[in-house]
């Protein structure tokens, strides 16, 4: 394997892992997501053509450099549906960027309408006015050096990839001052500067095109050219497909968070959600009950990554909203005097002041669940207090909640038949 193959294999293999990740986007996706991934999956392509082993896939046709072909038609197709996807994320910002949506709009209508004409234009003339290629050489404007079709066929080439990059540039630079998501700003910025560099790679390409077409240049200008515009495209793919993760690395992170969330709180939200099935939205899964050993964390799993919520996050808000709908069922049928009792053992335990209060929350839930009285959902006027508080948005109340959960686990059900013997007889 080659360097040059090493380098297009590396950043084919990044947009195919980004095209993968969205892959769930081809059908349920708004617009803008489609166009990401349509972009990555036509690049990706583009990429594995300058490769090799894929390049003499295509020469087996018959048809000399048909990988060079493929790769150049591919890679326009990519940048349309790039264009579009700089259109759609405009369509969907605020008014303040009114006239960058405009301008977005009105590039990616004559982008589209240009990349049909670009592509049939390019292949008529790649295959009526090119002259067999020079095969002792491995580059294309070498193989064609001389050529009329040449500054025809690379200079439509090269003028659509140049107005699409610094389209792409502005935009993605202004917008990156107005995000105020760190990793998208630093995502857009990379993206911008890697447009940036595509433009110096158009450029310096073309000038090259028109010398070589009008005079003769030696081997080693040839080379020189071919490794600083080589490395130019490397570099500007790289930082391009570098800076399109950065969104997808946030949201990356914050579906772990999620999930590790869900995880924690699992164990709190099963019970209670058993304790009063016809509260929770959702209902525990029992498919593998029965299983020995792993029935129950196959349920779990099935819980947290497999319920019919559109995302973790929502799964996440359900199940905190399960929990607190259910807890104040369970405040029907607590004693009312439940809370002091349950601080009074708390306290008893050295700890801070917050953490007993955790812990006196997981041990008035536990107390709770195992009480008799009237059932849940019932009509019982009369609320056991109830005064913990969770916080006031999620950012507070998910943290509460799993500390909770976790101090929910440390409880025995005997700690809890203790407390309830010393306020009411009524318990389980």
């Amino acid at each position: 394997m080659t360097v040059t193959d090493a380098f297009a294999y590396a950043i084919a293999a990044l947009l195919i892992i980004q095209a993968v990740l969205r892959a769930k986007s081809i059908l349920n996706g708004r617009r803008r997501e489609r166009s990401l991934w349509g972009a990555f999956a036509a690049l990706a392509v583009s990429w594995l053509c300058r490769t090799s082993v894929v390049n003499d896939l295509l020469d087996a046709t018959g048809i000399p450099d048909l990988g060079f072909l493929v790769k150049h038609v591919t890679a326009i197709v990519g940048i349309c549906v790039l264009l579009r996807y700089v259109t759609a994320v405009y369509a969907d910002a605020d008014a303040d960027v009114r006239r960058s949506a405009r301008l977005s709009a009105i590039v990616h209508r004559t982008a589209a309408r240009a990349s049909v004409g670009t592509i049939a234009v390019m292949v008529a003339t790649f295959f009526f006015l090119l002259n067999p290629p020079d095969t002792s050489t491995l580059f294309f404007l070498e193989r064609h050096k001389g050529d009329l079709g040449l500054p025809i066929y690379m200079g439509l080439f090269y003028l659509y990839m140049g107005a699409a990059a610094a389209v792409c540039a502005v935009q993605w630079g202004g917008a990156a001052r107005a995000t105020p998501v760190r990793s998208v700003r630093i995502g857009m910025l990379l993206m911008s500067c890697a447009m940036v560099l595509a433009v110096l790679y158009v450029l310096l390409r073309t000038a090259f095109v028109v010398v070589i077409t009008v005079t003769t240049v030696s081997d080693s200008v040839s080379q020189t050219q071919e490794a600083l515009t080589d490395s130019l495209l490397y570099l500007f793919s790289l930082l391009w497909g570098i800076g399109a993760i950065a969104p997808v690395s946030r949201a990356g992170a914050e579906r772990y968070r999620a999930a590790r969330s869900l995880l924690s709180l699992h164990w709190l939200w099963r019970d209670l959600a058993m304790a009063a099935p016809d509260v929770v939205r959702y209902r525990p899964s029992q498919l593998f009950a029965r299983l020995p050993f792993v029935g129950q964390a196959l349920d779990a799993f099935r819980d947290v990554f497999a319920s019919p919520d559109a995302s973790l996050l929502v799964r996440l808000n359900r199940f905190t909203v399960d929990i607190r709908d259910v807890i104040f069922e369970l405040r029907r049928r607590a004693p009312a005097d439940l809370v002091e009792r349950a601080r009074d053992h708390a306290q008893s335990v050295p700890d801070s002041l917050h953490r007993s209060e955790v812990r006196a929350e997981a041990l008035w839930i536990r107390s709770a669940l195992l009480c008799e009285g009237p059932a849940l959902l019932g009509k019982s006027a009369t609320l056991a207090p109830y005064p913990f508080d969770p916080g006031t948005d999620p950012e507070q109340e998910v943290p509460h909640l799993r500390a909770v959960a976790a101090a929910y686990g440390r409880i025995r059900n005997s700690d809890a038949r203790a407390l309830l013997a010393t306020t009411t007889p009524n318990y389980a």
